[in-house]
């Protein structure tokens, strides 16, 4: 497709992965499964029609621009890059136009698709031994993701295969479009998680430019796969997660978007079942899928060490589907292939440092426009570092330019702004634009404590314990009937740079490695400036001098070491130590320019993890969460960029500083250091929380199977962090009381 076709970007060719159970695809063609006997669906979803409870009726607002109606193309020079205004292109269907698609989609949306709105889900079963599924199998699972999808539920059933679909229409076409969906001709259904940003390359692509209906995102990747086969996922740009049952060959096509920004999760009984689902617990649902817990997750947890791999979850039998990869079943096989590499490629070579900040604008700006297209309400998470600010000031200039605004906003506040940096720096920033602000404090948590606390309560993922302050944002969103949240969650990661000091010193440049060590201690403040030079000299003397070889050996020894706390006996039947050099795999050593680094970087399990706990809190809490750094294009392109575009003078991000200087003001621009609010929210409402520590006391209680009692002892002691570590006991209790042999009990 052309939007991979930019100087930049350098995709690489796909080979194969593997991950448990399913084995590699081999380089070669794998044997043929036996054709489709040709079973019927049982029922079948049109592919056009309003659905339940929605009519088309002619709309105020015809000829009213929305935030998407601007006309253009790819702002970069040398560009064939989408618009990412595709979608404008559709008639509307009551007065033909496409300007005014959005409101009037908007208007035709039900009452009820206000309340309580939550990210759709996907489900399905595939019957590997020659039975069928039943319906009550598969509206279990989907009854379970309701909370996700509450503007209706579909199921699909044919043969040995069953789908199922949670909707929240996040986009104008999901609002008409009906999932699961099949194509009459072939037989194929899919069900589908997804927002296609390149609609615009993808129709004409797909021989629909003609077509005057709405077409929605679901049948766009039906039609990819029809005319691409399994190589569709290259082929697509955004979010997304999806199944296709193909009666053809009697085989099940999954795929997963390149960054991870959607989740799939999954279990492979060979020869009885596949079962899949958006959240681990889904596929838990099913009666034949085992419920062991995955005792080695529970150690990474005691360790903190979330980002283990990309496939793990809290279930030993269930596993998640890694981003960039695809996974075909059919009989006995199951086979994962990963369809896109990020490869650093060549160094982008620009004449100026205004150049560069001005193409990282373009491909920026072109990432958050995306993102703004939206059936419903938009936010931005505005938290005063310069990434969400980043993300609220482009937004808020795409929407004043097309007529609309002002931008919501959600900010977690201190109570004292006269103490509070990071509330200085928030009021800062909703001084450059338009913008509606809502704020949540927690002092009062604006009358959610209640609800706060019950997500504590029924905590699915111990992981996600430490969330209040998200879960308050995306809580607020909700109320305001708002279904998307922008944030710039994964800034720090895709704008990483390599080791700049140890890079400088390495290639000579002494001169320049000391003031960049001095930039480094202005922007981060540290109490001890002469131990913070020192340590910094002589770590990066490390890299830059070191052997490779050396510098991997003592890593090595170095994360080897057990996990302090674990229980001997739990040690010993997961392998802690063989987990932490496992886990150490994904970031190897490196000479200190090597762009392999800053690849690994972003290719870490960590911003994996990350985005779906991200993911969970908002579906959990009512919203849909998008993130314009997790776009392809601006991965690509900051992949390609010299170092010195990424970190120079101290100031990491220096490309996102120059390129927004103008739009931001520039105490948020130029601010040094860092402030989060996370840990007083969590503290704060575990202080309103009375009795929560009562479990702790117990001694039954789970936890204690799984860590020594000295360490129990000196965890509810707390150290440091009093509060917060007795909480990751609290979290890892009741996860064990809900899914393991336990009772609740308190």
């Amino acid at each position: 497709m052309a939007w991979r076709g930019s100087a930049w970007r350098a995709c690489g060719r796909p080979r194969p992965t593997s991950a448990p159970p399913c084995r590699p695809r081999s380089s070669g063609s794998s044997s043929k499964l036996r054709p489709a006997t040709g079973a019927a669906p049982i029922s079948s979803s049109p592919a056009l029609s309003p659905g339940p409870g929605r009519t088309f009726a002619p709309s105020p607002g015809c000829g009213r621009s929305c935030a998407m109606a601007r006309p253009g193309s790819c702002p970069i020079p040398g560009s064939s890059g989408p618009s990412i205004r595709a979608w404008l292109a559709r008639p509307c269907p009551c007065c033909m136009r496409g300007a005014c698609l959005a409101y009037c989609f908007r208007a035709a949306r039900p009452a009820s698709a206000d309340a309580d709105c939550r990210m759709s889900g996907i489900c399905g079963i595939v019957a590997l031994d020659g039975t069928t599924p039943s319906r009550s199998e598969l509206a279990a699972m989907t009854a379970l993701l309701e909370r996700r999808g509450p503007e209706g539920t579909r199921h699909w059933l044919g043969g040995p295969a069953a789908l199922g679909h949670t909707l929240l229409a996040t986009t104008p076409e999901a609002l008409v479009e009906q999932l699961p969906l099949t194509d009459p001709a072939s037989g194929c259904t899919i069900t589908a998680d997804v927002r296609l940003d390149n609609r615009e390359e993808l129709i004409p692509a797909l021989g629909l430019a003609g077509e005057t209906r709405i077409i929605g995102d679901g049948e766009l990747v039906l039609r990819a796969y029809l005319l691409w086969g399994e190589d569709c996922p290259r082929h697509l740009l955004g979010d997304f997660a999806f199944a296709i049952w193909d009666p053809r060959t009697q085989t099940l096509f999954c795929a997963r978007d390149h960054m991870g920004m959607r989740q799939f999760n999954y279990c492979h009984v060979p020869g009885q079942i596949f079962v899949f689902s958006t959240e681990d617990t889904g596929v838990l649902a099913h009666p034949a899928v085992p419920r062991d817990l995955n005792e080695g997750r529970i150690a990474d947890f005691i360790g903190d060490f979330e980002d283990f791999d990309f496939t793990s979850t809290f279930f030993e039998h269930v596993h998640r589907l890694p981003p960039a990869h695809s996974l075909r079943i059919g009989g006995q096989d199951c086979e994962l292939r990963r369809y896109w590499r990020l490869e650093p490629g060549l160094r982008l070579q620009l004449e100026s440092d205004e150049a560069y900040a001005e193409a990282f604008l373009a491909v920026f700006t072109e990432a958050v426009q995306s993102r703004l297209r939206s059936s419903g309400g938009v936010a931005a998470m505005l938290s005063g570092g310069l990434d969400s600010t980043a993300v609220s000031a482009v937004a808020s200039g795409i929407l004043s330019s097309s007529g609309q605004g002002p931008l919501v906003t959600i900010s977690a506040v201190g109570p004292d702004p006269a103490k509070c940096p990071e509330t200085q720096a928030i009021q800062s920033a909703l001084s450059m634009g338009a913008f509606s602000p809502i704020f949540v404090n927690h002092v009062d948590f604006d009358g959610m404590t209640d609800e706060l606390i019950a997500a504590l309560q029924e905590t699915r993922n111990p992981f996600e314990v430490h969330g209040t302050m998200l879960r308050c944002i995306y809580a607020a969103a909700r109320r305001s009937k708002i279904k998307v949240v922008l944030d710039g969650g994964s800034g720090d990661v895709i704008l990483t740079s390599d080791n700049r000091v140890a890079s400088l010193l390495a290639d000579g440049r002494f001169s320049s490695a000391y003031h960049e060590l001095i930039g480094q201690k202005r922007f981060e403040k540290p109490t001890k400036p002469v131990r913070f030079m020192l340590g910094r000299f002589l770590s990066a003397a490390w890299v830059a001098f070191a052997p490779l070889a050396l510098r991997s050996r003592l890593r090595q020894l170095r994360v080897s070491s057990q996990i302090p706390g674990v229980a001997p006996d739990l040690a010993k039947r997961v392998g802690t130590a063989n987990r932490r050099r496992i886990g150490a795999e994904h970031l190897r050593i490196v000479a200190p320019s090597d762009p392999t680094w800053r690849k690994q970087v972003i290719l870490h399990p960590h911003l994996v993890a990350g985005r779906e706990r991200f993911d969970q809190l908002a579906a959990s809490s009512g919203v849909e969460c998008r993130d314009p750094f997790m776009d392809v294009r601006v991965v690509e392109y900051c992949l390609s960029l010299p170092s010195e575009q990424l970190e120079q003078g101290g100031w990491p991000k220096i490309i996102l500083r120059r390129a927004l200087e103008k739009r931001i003001p520039k105490v948020v621009v130029w601010r040094r250091g860092k402030e989060h609010l996370g840990g007083e929210f969590t503290a704060s409402l575990l202080n309103k929380w009375r009795g929560w520590e009562d479990s702790m006391s117990d001694p039954l209680s789970p936890v204690r199977r799984y860590l020594l009692h000295d360490a129990i002892r000196d965890r509810l002691r707390g150290g440091n962090e009093p509060t917060l570590s007795r909480l990751s006991l609290f979290a890892l209790d009741r996860f064990l009381r809900r899914f393991g042999d336990w009772p609740l009990g308190r």
